[in-house]
């Protein structure tokens, strides 16, 4: 029977793309009998520690922070290619097999979900076409009952794909033309009270100029920040929000990780045609062109 299972999420899942998958489908196929086919399994906690102490089979742990570092002052950005070819390389990433990526959940403000998109953004920037996040990370791995492991796993270096997709990513010239297009809308999945310029983390307050506000927490279940809700209730959020199929969409955060997971629940979940990730983030924002750029506090006008 469950050799007949795993048949059937193969069948499934043979079709590469890019989405989600339940932990009890993840399961099977973490346990095909035939390794060669069982897929890449990528934990992308940033805490280490939290690794050791528990993980799912065949995890290899690649922490979503080693992809970024400072650059021109502004922290966080993203390595230049030959280095993160290397490090994704070294995490056994491969472009003939399916990756499963996923961190952790828990209540607000947990986050770590954020992790997993955005690994998963890197991912298939470079070119890799088949890519899942475990709905329900290890949080919900833990709750259907199924056995977690502190046995370390290394994959084998893996092998890119020729060709990347590099258009998925946004730049600052490509913010600033978007500027007072009515088909083009830019939107933050920042806390609100960071959007309105309310807190205490950035060097300058509030947001982009026409920007609009939707938390990335919305498409998540209050019990598990790594369970995505259902889709109709995400619907509704989006299209109060002005978010709608017709639009391109940029996508932006503080530091891309909040912005990633909206991209993909854009992208790969509501099928949105045209959706792409500012990758400098609101911390590039306000530092560029002498900290001249406008910023907007307040509610969106």
């Amino acid at each position: 029977m469950k050799s007949i299972l795993i048949l059937l999420l193969m069948a499934t899942v043979a079709q590469a793309g890019i989405g989600i998958i339940s932990v009890t489908e993840a399961k099977a196929l973490i346990e095909n009998p035939d390794a060669t086919k069982r897929p890449i399994v990528l934990d992308t906690r940033g805490g280490y520690k939290d690794y050791f102490r528990s993980h799912l089979p065949t995890a290899h742990h690649i922490n979503f922070d080693t992809l970024r570092g400072t650059n021109a002052a502004v922290p966080v950005q993203y390595l230049p290619d030959d280095l993160t070819t290397a490090l994704l390389v070294r995490a056994g990433v491969d472009k003939d097999r399916l990756h499963l990526v996923y961190a952790t959940g828990s209540t607000l403000p947990n986050d770590e979900i954020l992790s997993a998109s955005m690994v998963a953004y890197v991912l298939e920037k470079f070119g890799v076409a088949d890519i899942r996040i475990v709905d329900g990370g290890l949080a919900g791995w833990l709750a259907a009952g199924h056995k977690a492991t502190q046995d370390y796993f290394g994959n084998p270096a893996g092998h890119l794909p020729a060709k990347g997709n590099p258009g998925i990513a946004a730049t600052i010239d490509d913010i600033l033309a978007a500027k007072g297009k009515t088909d083009t809308i830019i939107v933050d999945a920042r806390p609100h009270n960071e959007f309105i310029g309310d807190d205490e983390v950035w060097l300058r307050k509030g947001h982009i100029p026409g920007a609009v506000s939707f938390h990335w927490a919305k498409l998540m279940t209050p019990e598990n920040t790594h369970l995505f809700r259902p889709a109709d209730e995400v619907k509704k959020q989006l299209e109060a929000a002005g978010i709608t199929p017709d639009k391109k969409v940029i996508c932006y955060c503080g530091t891309s990780r909040e912005g990633s997971l909206l991209r993909f629940y854009l992208k790969h979940m509501a099928g949105y045609s045209d959706v792409r990730l500012y990758e400098g983030a609101w911390k590039e924002y306000v530092w560029l062109k002498d900290k001249s750029l406008p910023a907007e506090t307040g509610e969106a006008k």
